[in-house]
């Protein structure tokens, strides 16, 4: 049985790839962009090719009966949206429909979309479930989330008018080891170099990307076309988060906090400085933006259906803490990389996946 993955040199992507290796799954193929050596050594078929191209697509499809669609493409800057749009939708629609078209019958397709496709409001008290309404008023000006929304009402017409077998997976903000792009772990970052100088009024949830890819491959043997599923470990204030930051790195968090207005009045100013002016450092108007809000979410669900249990949120912390200062650039120094860190703070697969990944890069 042929599995596809899109986005499979990602984040979530390699952490699902190791874990369907892992589970005696030999028949794994990627579709990718550039070449992925790294993939082809473990046994992965890898397939150079756009998921904008329907050739590539229709090379990437033939004869599988399992699809991962992990594609998208993470941009906060306004001016990027097409791009956003391009991917998400029209890629989401152009591999539906190759799909669709297929001659192999489709086992089942699980798609990564978000939990800010319905998870966030503007109230502490707002909670979202799966039945929650697409937060298309909130989320209007930010591309990324709203890209995402359309991308899931393209899989809700494929499921109606085409009855492909679809479940659609909607994790929280991704963290833990392995996140060599920063893309999802880039707040961290930012927080363990001090340069997060205040605390905003808002909150946020967030998951471990191996439970994420864990609930994925749930979801591919046991869910229902047409599902949805919220996963996230915790709720949490930022001012909670930064605490727990603090506590777990020994970085000082924080201590200024911004009233909701001043903040909002920030994100505007900030905007208009963008507009005349490229180089603002390290912040960007949609995310002051975006942090003002509470994006809390129940995984109820997931837990129910698919026996979803995310491991402790500060052990999530901690992994992703620790793999950053073992390998981000920006925390190398003339001494070289850090040492491993004590066994009994990080399990023994993160050090060791920590230690291939420095390995690898001594080698390029």
């Amino acid at each position: 049985m042929t599995t596809l993955i899109t986005g499979g040199t990602g984040f979530l992507g390699r952490h699902l790839i190791d874990q369907l290796i892992a589970k005696g799954e030999s028949e794994l193929r990627v579709l990718t962009r550039n070449p992925a050596p790294e993939l082809s050594d473990l046994g992965v078929e890898v397939i150079e090719g756009s998921l904008l191209s329907r050739d590539d697509l229709e090379r990437a499809a033939d004869g599988v009966q399992r699809v991962y669609h992990l594609a998208g493409r993470v941009e906060r800057d306004r001016k990027k949206a097409h791009l956003m749009y391009e991917l998400h939708v029209d890629g989401t629609r152009l591999l539906l429909d190759v799909l669709n078209d297929s001659d192999t019958d489709i086992d089942n397709i699980v798609v990564a979309s978000t939990s800010g496709t319905v998870g966030v409001g503007t109230s502490p008290d707002f909670m979202a479930t799966d039945d929650s309404p697409h937060a298309e008023s909130v989320v209007r000006n930010w591309p990324y989330y709203l890209s995402k929304i359309y991308a899931e009402r393209v899989c809700f017409d494929f499921i109606d008018e085409h009855q492909l077998p679809i479940v659609q997976m909607r994790p929280t903000l991704l963290l833990g080891p392995g996140d060599e792009r920063s893309s999802s772990t880039g707040d961290v970052v930012l927080f363990l170099k001090r340069k997060i100088p205040a605390i905003i009024e808002g909150g946020l949830s967030y998951v471990d990307v191996r439970d994420t890819a864990d609930a994925f491959i749930r979801a591919m043997e046991s869910g229902d076309p047409g599902d949805t599923f919220l996963l996230g470990a915790t709720n949490l204030t930022l001012r909670d988060f930064f605490a727990r930051l603090e506590a777990l790195s020994g970085v000082q968090a924080p201590s200024v906090a911004v009233p909701d207005s001043l903040a909002k009045l920030g994100s505007r100013l900030l905007d208009a400085v963008t507009n005349v002016k490229s180089d603002v450092g390290e912040l960007d108007p949609v995310s002051l933006e975006m942090a003002r809000h509470y994006w809390y979410i129940d995984s109820s669900r997931a837990i129910g259906e698919l026996n979803f249990s995310p491991r402790d949120p500060d052990k999530t912390l901690r992994d992703t803490i620790d793999w950053i200062r073992e390998n981000h650039p920006d925390f190398q120094d003339e001494r070289g990389p850090r040492p491993d860190p004590p066994p009994e703070r990080v399990p023994p697969e993160t050090v060791e996946y920590a230690r291939t990944l420095r390995e690898h890069h001594a080698d390029e």
